[in-house]
């Protein structure tokens, strides 16, 4: 019964509507994030799976039973929060093994399951140590390892890793999965950080203001986004995004980009979608496709240069005509004046101008 169906969950606070008639099913053993910007509705969500908040309208069904009136503590889901909540007053084992001896396992399984669970968790040797002035990182590892111990069948997360440190964050997703994959809990995660929903989950939620914009794989969301928000928001830099007008040009249908010039022809499915939709276009194209050729029929002047380890990211032109391309940093870039580029015909991607929606081809 560890399955989750959300159907058409509608949560109000007074006047204000926090989710919109959310539909979401979520399959045992699972790994789902949801994410979006802060007040999307993410964590407004998880509360009502977790039975802190009732809906307003709408069901929340594990399996087949409906727990839309439940309270928590009869939902046998595990929670973490953004504030870990740790005991401080006792032992990392006491903490760890809470949650067992409240339930009065017997005293054998208390112990192996705690002494199991702190070896995943690298603890073993904190054990016996008060979680009184342990680091920020420690602690949040205690807290994900004291509510995972019970081995729920359904595990939420909140943002447990949003204060915790850039390489304590990296070392965590990992283990994780890593958790989830041992124990096959169906897992949902709350995070704004979409580096975290796509290294992690096996499908994402993407949200905004309250609506469920996009359900589906990392690589679907970020190669097939629905609409400009999820194409913005969904890669690091974002989808590149250019205000253009249909038009017939040099035997095909392209796209007029203004001061940029006008595209390459479509490619055949895209052109045949677009044939029928509006004639002014949102143009995207990935930062990581743009090809760079003296003779491309795009450009735009080089105004900064960012060199991030093994990547470089171009900044080309301003507003709303700017452009971000990304190389490799060993790749002989250019380094001043107008740089002409052409983004691989397969990774275009058009947006109706009106609703932001994708023009998709067959």
């Amino acid at each position: 019964m560890s399955a989750i169906h959300l159907q058409g969950l509608v949560k109000r606070f007074g006047q204000f509507t926090a989710l919109k008639t959310m539909d979401l099913a979520i399959a045992d053993g699972e790994f789902m994030a949801l994410l979006g910007p802060s007040g999307c509705g993410k964590s407004t969500t998880m509360n009502m799976i977790a039975g802190m908040e009732r809906p307003s309208e709408g069901r929340i069904l594990f399996g087949n039973q409906d727990v839309t009136g439940l309270p928590m503590g009869r939902r046998g889901v595990g929670f973490v929060f953004q504030n870990y909540a740790i005991f401080t007053h006792m032992t990392v084992r006491q903490n760890l093994s809470y949650g067992l001896r409240m339930m009065g396992r017997p005293a054998s399984e208390v112990a192996s399951r705690t002494g199991t669970m702190a070896e995943m968790l690298g603890l073993t040797a904190l054990l016996d140590r008060p979680a009184a002035g342990l680091s920020v990182n420690i602690l949040q590892r205690l807290a994900i390892g004291r509510s995972a111990v019970m081995e729920p069948a359904i595990f939420l997360l909140d943002e447990p890793l949003s204060n915790v440190d850039a390489a304590f964050r990296a070392v965590m997703r990992t283990e994780l999965k890593s958790l989830q994959r041992q124990f096959r809990q169906t897992m949902v995660y709350v995070t704004h950080d979409q580096l975290e929903a796509m290294t992690m989950a096996d499908r994402i939620a993407v949200m905004d203001h309250g609506v469920l914009q996009q359900v589906g794989t990392p690589l679907e969301v970020y190669n097939d986004p629905v609409n400009t928000f999820v194409a913005r928001f969904i890669g690091a830099p974002g989808m590149n995004l250019l205000p253009g007008r249909l038009l017939q040009h040099a035997g095909g249908l392209c796209v007029d980009l203004g001061p940029l010039g006008i595209s390459a022809p479509l490619p055949g499915p895209l052109a045949a979608a677009a044939a029928s939709a509006p004639a002014e276009v949102i143009y995207g194209f990935r930062p990581e496709e743009v090809q760079l050729d003296p003779a491309a029929p795009l450009g735009l002047p080089l105004t900064v240069t960012e060199r991030i380890g093994a990547r470089s990211i171009l900044h080309l032109g301003e507003g709303e005509t700017s452009v971000r391309a990304v190389f490799q940093s060993g790749e002989p870039l250019p380094e001043a004046g107008l740089v002409r580029f052409q983004p691989a015909a397969a990774a275009v991607r058009l947006f109706d101008a009106a609703t932001g929606r994708a023009i998709r081809g067959v």
